[in-house]
């Protein structure tokens, strides 16, 4: 990947893509979490992905995407730890399929560069009318967030784990607060957005010249004081949360979140992909083998490690009368690999799957983009190959140590109502 700063708090990011047959530009928008502002910065991609001042209502850009041959947009938002972001993806053929030799990596960047920054608006905000249809979605899907049990008992976890700080502020907004927000409100937290966010503009099979010049027309009547991005999150140790929540259900959650000590990416990043593929990211993984094939404890049981939000997490499916027992299974099987590194054989095999995994980031523009993405939020630039050279040198020792350095924090049960304790 190349990189360029094109003013301060603004870079451009050119990633490989000669060998696929499509481009893709994402405008990321990336500031610290802010939790006065967290339900309208919500409601932001619901209204930004309907139209913008080039196109300002649905039909309008859904005919220039349909000229674009198809042309894909997106805007998410998503979370890194005490950081959120705002992107603006789009993605069609490349320019070189265009029949009539459209200028289509100049469309791709307008239309990218026009929705994040060109809002639709009248009289300088957002209009009320789609201010309000935006808020019945946005309260739609904060109310369906109990649909989806394997979430809901993460989400409810999570919010036991980070509790008031900044991490733990609600990426989707807040139901209660949806009702209340207007144009103003709205506007105001995309003009906050705009002013303080740090600017990342990933271009995939778009000239660079094109793309650092469009970049620079667009911020050139914009002030902007981009404010510095929160380090990565390591919570102190803290006494063990335990709650149990009861609904009708037949299939239990359990949640198990842990803090960590003395991470440093820079250092630990490559034994803690290892370590994690050990614990219970791998189909070969401890957690897997031990707790739900051997003992058929669990439907499923995954571990996973958050290094923006200092935060492992142990989640499974399980039968109502088999959580405590799940939950103690899981805890050996962690504490073992503490005190026991793994085999060399075993060791290897995480490796092989790690390594496999960096292997397929090259396979597609968006897994590039979110590769890379991730690693500047670590301050770092590495290439998937550097990574998967790096996991050659992650030893059975250095992966014991990675499991020392997590305390157990919060036990989360989502089980049926009649369950006896």
């Amino acid at each position: 990947m190349k990189r360029i700063e094109l003013a301060p708090g603004a870079y451009l990011n050119l990633l490989p893509a000669d060998k696929f047959n499509r481009c893709r530009v994402n405008v990321q928008l990336r500031y610290p979490a802010d939790r006065a502002r967290a339900t309208a910065l919500a409601l932001l991609p619901f209204l930004m992905e309907r139209c913008c001042a080039d196109h300002p209502d649905m039909t309008d850009l859904s005919c220039h995407l349909a000229r674009l041959y198809g042309a894909d947009l997106a805007v998410d938002s998503t979370a890194a730890g005490s950081g959120r972001c705002l992107s603006v993806t789009v993605g069609g053929i490349a320019p070189r399929f265009a029949l009539s030799g459209e200028d289509l990596a100049g469309e791709y960047l307008a239309l990218a560069l026009g929705v994040a920054f060109r809002p639709h608006f009248a009289d300088g905000m957002f209009l009320p009318e789609e201010v309000e249809i935006e808020k019945e979605k946005l309260a739609e899907e904060l109310a369906a967030e109990i649909n989806d049990k394997r979430m809901y008992c993460l989400r409810q976890a999570r919010r036991r784990f980070y509790g008031s700080h900044p991490a733990g502020i609600e990426r989707t907004g807040y139901a209660d607060e949806v009702k209340g927000l207007t144009a103003e409100t709205v506007t105001e937290a995309w003009r906050w957005m705009v002013e303080n966010a740090q600017l990342e503009v990933f271009c995939a099979g778009i000239p660079e010249e094109l793309a650092a010049r469009r970049v620079r027309e667009t911020l050139a009547p914009l002030t902007r004081t981009p404010q510095p991005l929160p380090a990565p999150v390591q919570l102190p140790a803290a006494p063990l949360v335990e709650e149990t929540e009861r609904m009708e259900m037949v299939q239990a959650k359990l949640c198990m979140l842990f803090t960590v000590e003395d991470f440093q990416p820079s250092r630990d990043l490559d034994a803690m992909r290892v370590a994690m593929a050990v614990l219970g990211g791998s189909p070969t993984s401890r957690l897997f083998t031990n707790v739900r094939e051997k003992q058929s404890l669990c439907y499923y049981c995954a571990a996973s490690f958050n290094s923006f939000g200092g935060m492992m997490c142990i989640d499974s499916g399980v039968l109502p009368e088999n959580a405590a027992r799940a939950r103690e299974a899981i805890l050996h099987e962690w504490q073992t690999l503490c005190s026991q590194p793994p085999a060399e054989a075993e060791l290897e095999d995480a490796r092989r799957f790690v390594a496999n995994s960096l292997a397929a980031v090259e396979d597609s523009l968006a897994a590039q983009e979110t590769w890379y993405s991730g690693q500047l939020w670590r301050g770092d630039t590495a290439a998937p190959d550097e990574a998967r050279r790096a996991l050659e040198k992650v030893t059975a020792d250095e992966v014991a140590e990675q499991m020392k350095k997590f305390r157990f924090a919060v036990c989360y049960l989502l089980t049926k109502e009649d369950t006896a304790e």
